[in-house]
């Protein structure tokens, strides 16, 4: 620990109130941004253009929320290293995507926090306890081999995937990365409130199932880089959705009707079977996966996200849990924007009613949710003087 002054210990800072603020305000900039850049003809910002706005989601938005749940309380000159090199990597890809500093820093970012992230979870001595590090390293290795499929190496790289296949396999490792930490998250949230109620609850992480979903859904994103491997990976995608819905009932969450947070971080589990499912049809049958995928970065992350986000800040702020009305509100928000997304199909700038209902029911919950934190901030600090 580090002091200013004599006596008195300078703490080290919880990663979320860091990333969690800045992610909020990321997400709730880039995709209203994205798709002002396409229907106002401007271009601009060319970083949210084709791909660039899926990369900026995957692997600006996503990354900063799992170092902010992830990395736990850290020295502030290593929080400072990773935020700024975070924000730098965004600004460059926002305004220069082709420029050789936003090739470099956003997986430069993955990199380094894979580097502080990772090595957290290997004392576990289960495998299934020590898969969410390597979880997390395939997705930050996405980043660079996004740069490798996209950047100014991609011509000499014989048989490199191109951008779109390697979006598709980014947001299949993050739907298994929220089927791992959700389930991890839900159960044993989910078996305390029925306990205090005198319900028990004999399946809590239900191993057998955690343990063919981490091996049916990393087998799916590896074939989706394999030429004519699609309806293998849709097959499977499809069977782990069948999983993530049998999982969740199995957690009786009909029981937990005093607990709003907790049926809503069950709603966004609920959304990535759903995602899974239609991913998995569309891959199956040689389909334009596009609407689908949005199942999971809209619905299940929208849901998943600000439901954690706010019970974590709650929790930290004022030793309780989120009003009903704020968790209720952004899962309804949340549903808007991902059914309107999912509705706009795979030419989603022919609907641009639907497309901006999308976006804005997204963009507006988590410029809240920004402010929300920010509040909660504030107030712990204020309890600490």
């Amino acid at each position: 620990m580090t002091s200013d002054n004599p006596g008195k210990p300078r703490k080290n800072l919880h990663a979320f109130w860091l990333f969690f603020p800045a992610a909020s305000v990321l997400a709730a900039l880039a995709v209203p941004l994205s798709v002002y850049a396409v229907l106002s003809g401007s271009g601009w910002p060319p970083g949210l253009l084709g791909s660039g706005h899926g990369h900026e989601l995957i692997f600006g938005f996503a990354l900063a929320l799992i170092a902010g749940y992830t990395l736990g309380p850290q020295p502030r000159r290593v929080l400072t290293s990773l935020f700024v090199l975070w924000l730098l990597a965004r600004l460059s890809w926002l305004l220069a995507p082709e420029s050789l500093a936003a090739q470099i820093l956003s997986p430069a970012f993955a990199l380094l926090l894979a580097h502080h992230a990772v090595p957290r979870f290997q004392a576990a001595k289960k495998w299934r306890n020590r898969l969410a590090g390597p979880l997390i390293l395939v997705l930050c290795l996405l980043s660079v081999v996004f740069w490798l499929a996209r950047g100014p190496l991609a011509g000499s790289i014989p048989a490199a995937p191109d951008a779109r296949r390697v979006m598709t396999a980014a947001i299949i490792g993050l739907l298994l990365l929220m089927t791992f930490i959700g389930g991890r998250l839900i159960a044993p949230a989910v078996a305390g409130t029925l306990e205090k109620r005198g319900i028990g609850l004999e399946a809590r992480v239900q191993p057998r199932i955690e343990g063919a979903l981490l091996i049916m859904l990393p087998l799916a994103l590896a074939l989706t880089f394999v030429p004519f491997a699609a309806p293998a990976a849709g097959l499977l995608l499809m069977l782990s959705a069948v999983l993530i819905g049998v999982r969740a009932i199995r957690w009786k969450l009909w029981h937990c009707r005093n607990r709003p947070d907790l049926l809503v971080l069950a709603l966004g589990y609920l959304w990535l079977a759903a995602g899974a499912g239609a991913i998995g049809f569309n891959l199956l049958q040689g389909s334009n996966p596009i609407p689908s995928l949005h199942l999971v970065t809209v619905g299940a992350l929208g849901t998943l996200s600000t439901s954690v986000m706010l019970r974590l800040a709650w929790q930290r702020a004022r030793r309780t849990t989120p009003p009903a009305w704020q968790v209720l509100g952004t899962a309804i928000a949340m549903a808007v924007a991902a059914l309107a997304r999912y509705g706009a199909g795979i030419t989603p700038f022919a609907e641009p009613g639907l497309l901006w209902l999308s976006a804005l029911s997204w963009s507006g919950t988590y410029a809240l949710v920004a402010l929300q934190l920010a509040g909660l901030f504030r107030q712990r600090l204020n309890r600490r003087k």
